[in-house]
């Protein structure tokens, strides 16, 4: 198969691209740099150039393609809506570009915010006033149109070597503090995967997941917080404290609301359809890895 992949040079796209490779398709990424160019190049993939906001790019790389795999987003939060209006009109160009063809499109959506208080399934609808709900409704809606799309949600947490995400702000977060924190008792929970445990379910699900198919790549239902916590602060030496939710985001930065919320996820449905069994090291086991916490690793 033909694989147009947006984001393919990105922390999530960079394990897709080899394991699509290693399965034999062809992929062919989306570049808005030479930097990403090179990469894209350097890992087996051809090269269309464009951007998520060049609407004409994204639909002659679909119209190219046997399949399409949607994971970038221009995360830019001093302008997030515009980012997610950016995407939305993304999604929408390339199910336009594949409406008819029984052809397969893929997007990455998240599971944060989907079920507070309880663990979150695939048959939990995001709620509709999200900023990213409006691009994974539309790329459902295309089931009903002649394309065999859906939704992989990644949890909070993909981790791995080269991580530049949350569990990495955490750590800076609590070398530059001092102590490693955690919010309120730290008994709300964080389901997590690591990223080439993703990667295989986003290849699994390109070749086989039905029209509208909706995916958890949850490779761990949920982890307290404060066990994060206690591992970050072990391997750096310092103390674990708990902080006031009100005190989160003085203490955390941007990540502090978030990192108080509860975010259990199931894959039960997912792991079903697609026999798709997670083999790579949990949280708790990578982030005893040093490249969390020696100079110039994640």
């Amino acid at each position: 198969m033909r694989v147009f992949v947006t984001g393919a040079s990105g922390w999530i796209g960079s394990a897709v691209v080899p394991e699509l490779l290693g399965a034999g398709h062809e992929v062919v990424g989306l570049a808005r740099s030479e930097e990403s160019a090179r990469a894209l190049v350097a890992a087996g993939s051809a090269v269309h150039r464009g951007s998520l906001e060049d609407l004409d790019s994204l639909r002659a790389g679909a119209e190219g393609a046997d399949g399409v795999i949607h994971l970038a987003f221009i995360h830019d939060f001093s302008r997030y809506q515009a980012a997610v209006a950016t995407d939305l009109a993304a999604v929408e160009t390339l199910g336009a570009a594949l409406r008819g063809s029984d052809r397969p499109l893929l997007i990455a959506s998240g599971t944060l915010g989907l079920a507070a208080g309880r663990v979150a399934t695939e048959l939990d609808l995001p709620d509709p006033a999200l900023p990213r709900a409006g691009a994974a409704h539309a790329a459902l809606s295309l089931a009903t149109q002649g394309v065999r799309s859906g939704v992989v949600r990644l949890p909070p947490t993909v981790h791995g070597d080269g991580d530049h995400g949350f569990m990495a702000t955490l750590v800076d977060v609590a070398r530059r503090r001092g102590a490693s924190g955690y919010v309120g008792d730290g008994a709300n929970a964080w389901s997590a995967v690591h990223r080439l445990d993703a990667a295989r379910l986003v290849r699994l699900a390109l070749e086989a997941a039905p029209p509208g198919s909706v995916l958890h790549a949850v490779a761990e239902q949920g982890i307290a917080t404060r066990v994060i916590a206690e591992v970050i602060g072990r391997r750096l030496g310092v103390p674990v404290v708990g902080v006031a939710p009100g005190d989160a985001p003085e203490h955390f930065g941007w990540i502090g609301p978030l990192f108080g919320l509860d975010a259990s996820a199931s894959s039960e449905r997912t792991r079903a359809l697609l026999h798709w069994d997670p083999t790579h090291p949990g949280l708790v086991r990578d982030l005893e890895q040093d490249h969390y916490f020696v100079p110039g690793g994640t």
